[in-house]
């Protein structure tokens, strides 16, 4: 009877753990019990109560220290959710994970809802506030980043920046990729953009009257910038169509569907021949850039040298680690990023990869805009020449001067942010909005929906760029952390580190050509048949790239 008293108390106070008073009476009730069959029994029955107490003390108190914080979070319901089926969920709806998919469900479900997938979830946020408690209240349980099979062979691991998991090894990679090629101490890397948006204009000026690509031309300047940057040479021919290849295989791998990732116990089934892509790309990358690893190691520099890149830059730390050597700034990078071959080749084509698509599309995209509000680009042209005049191209010093510039490129982040899903993924359990979100939920962040968020933005759907101007109803918004309307680089700790470099190559590129030109449509096309729809995948580029015809405008003979 006494045990049965006992046990019935402990159950109650695991399932019902309403305060602190219950334990403090479960004690009270296992010293009275102790005392009790201690006298009725004796020693042997002594024993056993007290380690039963001793159990009690070790293993009740630190189960119920868990289950009060767990049954705090079991009140909380999870994030709406469109039904699903036994097992697979809402696998059947993958189709809908895309921007545009993803912005038409949060009209039904709201701006924060709930897709299990196989045995994985995925949270979508669409609202500004909602992605404010993700990326600064809690930014640190939401600085993992998710990662596919794919994307983990692919990446050495994950040993590379985008995609490693927050913590120490991933803070000194990205210190280290800020200061060898993204800050503006970088000469190199910035006086590469100057040179390389004058070898584009140059380019353009041989092909006045002809139709250009310009995405294609957007594609290869920033690759000139990006291997100059990174690598200290100028890019070949041969050289950039091998790695337009790798990247072009890479992207497509990237947003293959694998069962394995969503059921793990189907990863053995590989019908699309995954697998074997994978090994073949992978090969690819190592033999692109092991041959310029070898290049530098056979010439190496100080890393302080004037001509020194980033790959000089990361084999300094290579070379110590294979040495033994240490000083007290290179001691820590090898402390907590050990770096290997395997990791500076992934970083270098987190770089490549990241940059390349990224400031062609924003620039592609930017000129169709233009192309398609003939008004708005008789704007910029008109505070181009009223700032530059019109015997001289675009300088970097000039750029602080062309307002109604920065607040076109503003609004073309807006509608078309280089990268549509911003993905993360949860460290732990925690509260979103009053929704409980699972430790190790996939979270989508829909920069591209919450761009077009009619009650942030006043015609939300339209490209107007006076609305960030001095008398603008948005004037005060800016894409640098500040304001959760606009998050086209991201925000808080996994925010895109090449962002100032970035903006300024697509800002010295824009202003020069339309500065240095006027751009047409081919064939008579109107701006109204001009296709403005976007592609699916990591980022959204034009599906149909923009060609557009130029036509001389300044004077000065360089062009």
């Amino acid at each position: 009877m006494t045990r049965i008293t006992c046990t019935s108390s402990f159950i109650y106070i695991i399932v019902y753990p309403s305060s602190i008073y219950d334990t403090f009476a479960l004690s009270i009730s296992a010293s009275y019990i102790y005392t009790t069959v201690a006298e009725i029994t004796g020693s042997e029955v002594l024993v056993f109560v007290e380690w039963f107490i001793y159990a009690f003390l070790l293993f009740i108190i630190p189960l119920f220290l868990f289950i009060v914080p767990l049954k705090r979070w079991y009140k909380l319901p999870p994030p709406p959710s469109p039904p699903g089926l036994p097992i697979i969920g809402n696998i059947f709806m993958m189709d809908q994970l895309t921007h545009r998919g993803l912005d038409h469900l949060s009209k039904l479900y709201g701006g924060i809802f709930q897709l299990r997938l196989g045995y994985l979830n995925a949270v979508t946020i669409s609202k500004p506030e909602m992605a404010r408690q993700v990326l600064q209240v809690h930014d640190n349980i939401f600085s993992n980043r998710p990662a596919t099979m794919t994307i983990t062979y692919l990446t050495y691991d994950r040993s590379d920046l985008a995609f490693a998991n927050y913590g120490p090894f991933w803070c000194q990679m990205r210190k280290l990729c800020v200061l060898k090629l993204l800050s503006r101490r970088c000469t190199d890397s910035w006086a590469s953009v100057s040179d390389n948006v004058d070898s584009t204009v140059k380019t353009v000026a041989t092909k006045i009257g002809s139709s250009i690509d310009i995405h294609e031309l957007g594609c290869n300047m920033t690759k000139a910038i990006i291997f100059r940057a990174a690598f200290g040479a100028q890019i070949s021919i041969e050289d950039r169509d091998e790695f337009t290849s790798i990247v072009e295989e890479f992207s497509r791998l990237f947003g293959a569907f694998h069962i394995g990732d969503f059921i793990p116990w189907l990863k053995w089934m590989d019908f699309q021949g995954i697998n074997k892509r994978l090994k073949r790309a992978r090969l690819a990358l190592d033999q692109f850039i092991d041959r310029i690893i070898d290049e530098h190691l056979a010439n190496p520099k100080e890393v302080d040298a004037p001509n020194a890149d980033m790959v000089d830059g990361m084999l300094v730390f290579l070379r110590e680690v294979d040495g033994g050597k240490a000083t007290s700034e290179t001691g820590d990078l090898q402390e907590f990023a050990g770096i290997t071959r395997n990791n500076i080749k992934a970083v270098i084509m987190d770089i490549m990869f990241g940059g390349t698509g990224s400031i062609a599309n924003i620039i592609e995209w930017t000129m169709a805009e233009l192309l398609k509000n003939p008004n708005e680009m008789k704007l910029v042209q008109q505070g181009l020449a009223e700032v530059i005049g019109m015997d001289c191209a675009v300088k970097e010093s000039d750029l602080d001067s062309l307002f109604y510039l920065k607040c076109v490129i503003k609004e073309t982040l807006r509608l078309h942010p280089p990268t549509p899903l911003l993905l993360h993924e949860t460290a732990e359990n925690c509260e979103v909005a009053g929704y409980f979100i699972t430790k190790q939920s996939r979270v989508m962040i829909n920069v591209w929906s919450i761009g077009r968020d009619k009650s942030s933005w006043e015609d939300a759907d339209l490209f107007k760029p006076d609305r960030f101007a001095p008398d603008g109803d948005s004037a005060n918004i800016d894409f640098k952390g500040n304001f959760f309307q606009l998050l086209p680089f991201g925000l808080g700790r996994r925010s895109c580190p090449g962002i100032q470099l970035g903006v300024y190559a697509v800002e010295l590129a824009l202003a020069n050509l339309l500065h240095s030109f006027d751009w047409t449509l081919p064939d008579g096309m109107k701006s109204s048949e001009l296709d403005m729809g976007d592609m699916v995948g990591l980022t959204a580029p034009k599906a149909v790239h923009l060609v557009a015809v130029p036509s001389l405008r300044l004077n000065y003979p360089s062009v």
